[in-house]
């Protein structure tokens, strides 16, 4: 069985949490799917890239959960939970990228 790639799965932990919380207006339940697809993720990227990187992109994967509520008030709620999780996507393919070359 093929792995699911780890930026999918960071990605899918802002933009499905967030859909959780808003379809059954239980932001708790959404914070469980954020928080469990984050797990998977952080030790994902500590198999892949090391506990420096997994951390750092940890840290960027909860700046950028942060960061939506902000955007989201200038350009909407979805395009700004799709803007950070495509950012934190990218952050994660080429961290992974790099790990993968040495």
């Amino acid at each position: 069985m093929a792995k699911v790639p780890v930026a999918v799965t960071a990605a899918s932990g802002l933009v499905g949490g967030y859909g959780v919380a808003r379809w059954t207006k239980k932001r708790p339940l959404g914070g469980v799917v954020l928080a469990a697809a984050g797990a998977v993720a952080a030790r994902q990227w500590t198999e892949k890239a090391g506990a420096g990187k997994a951390a750092a992109l940890s840290g960027l994967y909860v700046a950028a959960f942060a960061g939506s509520h902000p955007l989201a008030k200038k350009v909407g709620a979805w395009p700004s939970v799709f803007a950070v999780a495509g950012t934190v996507a990218l952050a994660s393919w080429v961290v992974e990228r790099g790990a993968g070359a040495s």
